[in-house]
């Protein structure tokens, strides 16, 4: 009984990370289409910033309060961190300038090759066959889904590349860090924001000017653009949250699979809120077989065999547990 009560409440909270970051990335695109779209806010890194700010604040408050109890890392894995996550960023940034919509969606789509390779080599994970054919599924359909015009060169290929290793290192170190100093979502969010927050304010405003030719400091701010600011910043805490509670309950490779859910429903709220121009029989059958592509990666990867570690290459290291587990946060079982 007590296995199967296990079992459950584990189902239950996949089922509530998986959610809960599927809700705050599809809000937040949405809000920053509006904002940069409707108010010409275009600003995308000096924004990140902000998100990155604004989660700052929610982590002290909730260390303030208790929540988040004291734990460490040191600061060459922090560093090294955020090198990752402040190269995705720029790189995708600069990709999405530099190259072809439909090639910027191929760079993407790629994310989950690179990952896979990263956890064969570093994790030593063995994919079994089926898994392997979800994934390609999965990328057929939101291949079908979103790459129309394909067009290549060389400084947008450079900047795709930097953008897709960056990524999914990032992704990968999530996982890795979480599990080698026994770090909770929130903690390692503790760690992480405040450094990523500093360094994207400071480098933002000078890439964002590169980028658009506009200063942010002479934007024209007024009510409703500094609303569609502050509930994009909010949005983010709950995104920036969900992603490390995702990759720590699972792994790089089933956050990027999974997470192409909201790729098909991001499409889908275009459809109501942006106009329904875009909707199409290519683009129904590419969602039909995404989703089928991920059903099947979720059976297939669950299954023993599915998916699984040759040998355990991470040590985890011995971590101060006084008061609550920071793991426990998360709710891993």
């Amino acid at each position: 009984m007590a296995p199967a009560n296990k079992a459950d409440k584990k189902a239950t909270l996949d089922a509530a990370a998986w959610s809960f970051n599927i809700v705050t990335s599809v809000g937040i695109i949405i809000v920053n289409k509006a904002l940069m779209a409707s108010y010409g806010f275009s600003f995308a890194t000096t924004l990140t910033g902000m998100h990155f700010a604004t989660t700052t604040l929610m982590t002290l408050v909730l260390r303030g309060l208790g929540y988040i109890q004291p734990s460490h890392l040191p600061l060459p894995e922090l560093l090294k961190f955020v090198l990752f996550a402040n190269f995705s960023i720029v790189g995708m940034n600069v990709s999405l300038m530099w190259n072809s919509v439909g090639f910027y969606q191929i760079a993407k789509l790629s994310m989950i090759p690179v990952s896979c390779l990263l956890e064969v080599l570093l994790d030593k994970i063995r994919y079994s066959r089926d898994t392997k054919l979800s994934i390609l599924i999965v990328l057929l359909g939101v291949g079908v889904c979103t790459v129309t015009d394909v067009s290549v060169n060389t400084k947008g290929f450079v900047a795709a590349f930097v953008a897709v290793w960056s990524t999914s290192l990032q992704q990968y170190y999530v996982h890795y860090l979480q599990r080698k100093y026994s770090l909770g979502s929130f903690n390692l969010l503790g760690h992480t924001a405040p450094a990523q927050a500093a360094s994207l304010l400071v480098l933002g405003p000078f890439l964002d000017y590169w980028l658009t030719g506009k200063r942010v400091d002479a934007y024209n701010y007024n009510f409703a653009s500094l609303m569609f600011i502050f509930m994009s910043c909010t949005i983010a805490v709950g995104t920036n949250l969900s992603q490390f509670i995702c990759i720590g309950r699972f792994t790089a490779v089933s956050f990027q699979v999974l997470g192409h859910m909201k790729t098909i429903l991001v499409l889908i709220m275009g459809f109501f809120f942006f106009g329904k121009e875009g909707l199409n029989l290519q683009v129904v059958l590419g969602m039909v077989i995404a989703v089928c592509g991920m059903i099947w990666y979720g059976n297939a990867s669950s299954k023993p065999g599915g998916k699984e570690r040759r040998s355990l290459s991470i040590p985890i290291s011995k971590q101060q547990k006084h008061g609550m587990d920071s793991t426990e946060l998360d709710g891993k079982v």
